[in-house]
């Protein structure tokens, strides 16, 4: 076996030489129903479902879909926001053999449109919100769709919300047709849960389509088998030796339909007999009231969502101590914010890494163990991270040297949907290639540099817009930063930093671009430095850069039109 050097100084209590299981997604779900039946499963908004009572909607679901035609090779979509029937929806299409699509409920209807028809999707699951049945009423008409199954908040809600949802939010609840097109949850799940038997193959049936986030172009689906997902879940429990199974609660404010969620979140903490307290999206005020109430032990989350949290006028007086453990991804993790959180929460904030692509988790920042600030970690159980030239994809880098971050392990997708050509480039040596650029050092431990599309080629220097965001956010008054490269006619491309700026602080552009002056080089330093109330974000909150990229590219067009 090669020297891996992350075997030297591996997390305490982790063997990265252990049995990583793949297992048909739908057994991690019966084997947790059988252990913990009593036990609760899902808190949402106060109602409590236990584990058997998810685990019969579960049945009635699966055979409710298996009665739509769902079998092998059948997509089924979910447009929902985190809502018992996500679960549900999920872990019913997978048991009838089916394979989940996720589409995120901000996607607009060109977007939508797209996903459907390049997945295969025929039936569609959803709510009868105004926010949601709209856009799948329109994509009932325009698109392949032949059925879309509906759901209800009252039917999820506790005592008295139920009863008094329709009464005030009636503004919210949209019109459903009755007619066969149109399935409500209820119907769906009419009948004895006599699912019929599914034989499944774990590396080749494919258990989840996820789309790449797009940010580059057009939107792939990543093929997630059941081999995949059930792996990754067993390298997270393999990871965390010291969860308590049927005694953690995970907070659960990220969205499902995201692949850091999805397995983090629900599949992780359903594997281990974990109840989810279940927020159908991360509102602040919220969290921080539920935080005391609810006493949440982990608290999976994105950047922004620590920044928020420590940022948050009742963040001292909160009690926050039922939290022993933040696993942060998404996005890249900054020092500061991680810093920040900590002191004020006693949480401890771990960085971990992935993309769709793996399932998503590839490495973690150990629990126990040395967590080195500005790094990704170690690779996780059964899984190698390598560097390789950029330029060269077949020549591996030294330890210490930068190249591009290359992944191999069982939670590495089969491929992209209906893109051979895509998938060769992505797999080159049996390797995913990431695109992230990065270099490890001598415990194994990787730092991201940066995405590789997102490097500024300022005079024929190359810089990193994460090194100079590290530095911006060392300033006190600056609460969250993203800097892209903008077109400069001499020098090619220049460095501009968006910022937003904490409560009552105050900093101009000029005395910001002093502080920087001995933290990055002149090739670095911003050309502009712009403030602003709110910055750009993805739909799990990471900020993002390809909307400010778009925007400058308009404005450069623009001048350069009115200069001709």
């Amino acid at each position: 076996m090669a020297d891996y050097p992350w075997l030297t100084n591996y997390a305490p209590g982790v063997d990265w030489h252990a049995e990583i299981e793949k297992r048909p997604m739908p057994t991690l779900m019966d084997e947790s129903v059988a252990r913990f039946g009593g036990r609760p499963c899902v808190d949402f908004l106060d109602r409590k479902f236990t584990y058997q009572q998810i685990g019969r909607m579960i049945d009635r679901a699966a055979r409710g879909f298996q009665g739509l035609g769902v079998t092998k090779g059948i997509k089924v979509g979910l447009f929902l926001p985190n809502c018992p029937q996500f679960i549900v929806a999920y872990y019913g299409v997978l048991k009838a053999g089916g394979t989940v699509v996720n589409f995120s409920p901000l996607y607009s209807e060109e977007q939508l449109l797209h996903q459907i028809e390049d997945s295969h999707t025929d039936i569609m699951v959803t709510l009868h919100l105004t926010a949601l049945y709209p856009k799948m009423a329109a994509m009932l008409r325009e698109s392949r769709l032949r059925t879309l199954v509906v759901g209800t908040l009252p039917e999820v809600l506790p005592f008295p919300k139920n009863l008094l949802f329709p009464v005030f939010k009636r503004g919210e609840i949209a019109r459903v047709p009755n007619d066969a097109k149109h399935v409500s949850f209820q119907e769906l799940m009419n009948n004895e849960g006599d699912v019929a038997p599914v034989d499944f193959d774990v590396d080749e049936d494919v258990a989840v389509l996820q789309y790449t986030g797009g940010t580059t172009g057009v939107s792939k689906g990543a093929m997630l088998t059941h081999g995949n997902l059930s792996a990754n879940v067993c390298q997270a429990r393999l990871w965390f030796p010291g969860a308590r199974p049927g005694e953690e609660k995970m907070m659960g404010v990220l969205p499902f339909f995201h692949v850091f969620a999805m397995t983090v979140v629900m599949n992780y903490t359903l594997h281990i007999g974990g109840e989810i307290i279940m927020h159908p999206r991360f509102v602040l005020e919220d969290v921080m009231k539920a935080i005391p109430r609810k006493k949440p032990t982990m608290m999976p989350g994105v950047p922004t969502m620590y920044t928020a949290i420590s940022g948050h006028p009742a963040a001292t007086t909160t009690d926050m101590s039922s939290i022993h453990s933040c696993m942060s991804g998404g996005a890249p993790l900054p020092v500061e914010v991680k810093q920040r959180f900590e002191q004020m929460t006693g949480a401890k904030v771990f960085e971990g890494y992935g993309l769709t692509e793996t399932s998503p988790v590839a490495s973690s920042n150990p629990l126990n163990g040395v967590n080195k600030p500005g790094s990704i970690g170690q690779p996780s159980p059964g899984t190698v991270i390598s560097i390789y030239d950029r330029d060269d994809p077949d020549r591996e880098m030294p330890l210490g040297e930068a190249g591009e971050i290359c992944i191999q392990g069982p939670q590495v997708m089969k491929g992209y949907w209906g893109r051979e050509a895509e998938t060769a480039k992505a797999m080159h040596g049996g390797r995913l290639h990431t695109g992230d650029v990065g270099y490890m050092d001598e415990d194994g431990y990787t730092f991201i540099i940066d995405r590789m599309k997102d490097l500024v080629l300022v005079g024929g220097f190359n810089v990193f817009p994460r090194h100079v965001e590290e530095a911006i956010y060392e300033h006190p008054a600056v609460d969250e930063v993203t800097v892209i490269g903008i077109p400069d006619d001499y020098t090619g491309q220049a460095v501009k930093a968006f910022v937003k700026l904490k409560a009552a602080e105050d900093i101009d552009e000029e005395k910001l671009k002093a502080f920087l002056a001995s933290k990055v080089g002149k090739h670095e330093l911003p050309k502009r430095i712009e403030f602003r109330d709110e910055l750009p974000k993805t739909m799990i909150g990471k900020l993002s850069k390809k909307e400010l990229v778009a925007e400058e590219m308009e404005k450069y067009e623009a001048a350069k039109g009115a200069a001709e």
